[in-house]
C-alpha cells in the first residue's frame, strides 16, 4: 500500500468516526427532548449512559487527527479538514454534555410543582435540534451555504431563552411553591441555547473547511462568499 493511499483511507475513517459521533449526538439530543416532553426517567437515563460513547469517540478522533498531522504533514483542504475534524469533534462532545445536562434536569422535574408549559422553549428545542441537523449535513455535504444560513437562526434562540428567562421568573415570584421547577425549566432553556451556539460553531468550521475563510465574529458572516479555496 502506497503512502498517500494508505494517508487517504486514514481520512476516510476519521471522516467515518466524525459522521457517526454527529449521529449519537443528536440522538442525544432527540432523547433528551423526548424525555422532557413525556417526563420519562428511563430516557433521561439513556441519555446519560451515551456520554461515556461519545467521550470516547472524541478521544479516538483527536487521537487519529494528530497521528495524520505528525506522520503525513498534510497541505491545503486536507490540513483544513483534519484540524476542522478536532475542533467539531469537541463542539459534539459539548453538545452530548448540553443533552445530558437536559436529561438531569428531567429528573430533577419529575415530580416537582408544574409549571405552564412555555411555546417559548417548545420553538427553542425545534429551532436547536434543526441548526444542528443542518450544521451536522452541512458538514456532510460540504455545503457552505446551508452552513451560512444558522446564524441568523441563533440570533432567534437568543432571543427566546431572554424570553424564557423573564416569563419563568414571573412564575416563581408569583408560586415560591415553583421555583424549583422554573429554575430546572431555565437550566433546559439554557443547554438548548448551548446546542444552537455549538451547532453554529459546527457551520463555522464548515464554511472555514470548504472556502478556507474564517467568519467567526463576522457581521458579514451570512453573506455570499467568492469561490472556495483550495
Amino acid at each position: 500500500m502506497t503512502a498517500q493511499r494508505h494517508f487517504h483511507e486514514e481520512l476516510d475513517r476519521l471522516q467515518a468516526r466524525l459522521v457517526g459521533m454527529a449521529g449519537l449526538a443528536e440522538e442525544m439530543v432527540r432523547l433528551a427532548v423526548e424525555a422532557l416532553h413525556t417526563r420519562d426517567a428511563q430516557l433521561a437515563a439513556e441519555v446519560i449512559r451515551r456520554d461515556t460513547e461519545v467521550d470516547a469517540l472524541e478521544v479516538e478522533i483527536d487521537d487519529l487527527a494528530i497521528q495524520l498531522l505528525a506522520l503525513q504533514q498534510p497541505m491545503a483542504r486536507d490540513l483544513r479538514f483534519i484540524t476542522m475534524a478536532m475542533k467539531i469533534g469537541n463542539d459534539l462532545e459539548r453538545v452530548g454534555d448540553h443533552a445530558v445536562n437536559i436529561a438531569e434536569e428531567v429528573e430533577h422535574l419529575i415530580g416537582s410543582a408544574v409549571v405552564p408549559a412555555l411555546p417559548e422553549i417548545e420553538e427553542m428545542v425545534h429551532i436547536s435540534a434543526d441548526m444542528l441537523g443542518d450544521a451536522l449535513d452541512a458538514f456532510i455535504r460540504l455545503d457552505a451555504r446551508l452552513a451560512r444560513s444558522l446564524g441568523r437562526r441563533d440570533d432567534r434562540v437568543d432571543e427566546l431563552h431572554g424570553n424564557v428567562f423573564r416569563i419563568l421568573l414571573t412564575h416563581m415570584m408569583e408560586d415560591p411553591r415553583k421555583i424549583g421547577a422554573g429554575m430546572d425549566l431555565f437550566l433546559v432553556s439554557r443547554n438548548l441555547e448551548r446546542i444552537a451556539d455549538l451547532a453554529t460553531n459546527i457551520a463555522e468550521d464548515v464554511v472555514f473547511l470548504v472556502e478556507g475563510r474564517n467568519i467567526r465574529h463576522r457581521h458579514d458572516a451570512g453573506a455570499e462568499a467568492p469561490p472556495p479555496a483550495d
